[in-house]
């Protein structure tokens, strides 16, 4: 059986890093990502992907990730349920990854330097 996810895309928002009750560290974020498509009015739509990344992983993208950057995820997708205080089960679709890369450089004070989505930049990961 195979579960591989691979997702490109960019950060709807800064990482939230937590730690659970033993110390893990564990870090969230939303992937917008392009379809392929555009809709009836001509405009490209995008999906909004919940990524979970955990430990050293994590860590590393709250302190080197914020809203807008380009990135590579590649993990496995997982569905998990849980209840509501008011009692209502829902469930929950995400991506838990197992490896992160950072697509651009982090811009500077002066001006954007980025590179093309296809240029990996694995020096830019600390980890």
């Amino acid at each position: 059986m195979l579960n591989k996810v691979i997702i490109i895309g960019r950060l709807t928002r800064d990482p939230e890093l937590r730690y659970t009750q033993s110390g893990v560290a564990v870090a969230s974020f939303t992937l917008a990502v392009n379809r392929n498509y555009k809709n009836a009015q001509g405009q490209q739509e995008a999906d909004f992907i919940d990524v979970v990344v955990w430990r050293g992983q994590a860590e590393t993208c709250a302190n080197h990730l914020n809203k807008g950057r380009l990135i590579a995820v590649e993990g496995r997708l997982q569905i998990r349920s849980y209840e509501t205080p008011e009692g209502q089960r829902r469930k929950v679709a995400e991506v838990v990854a197992e490896s992160v890369q950072f697509l651009e450089k982090k811009s500077s004070a002066t001006g954007n330097e980025t590179t093309g989505a296809g240029d990996f930049l694995e020096d830019d990961i600390p980890f």
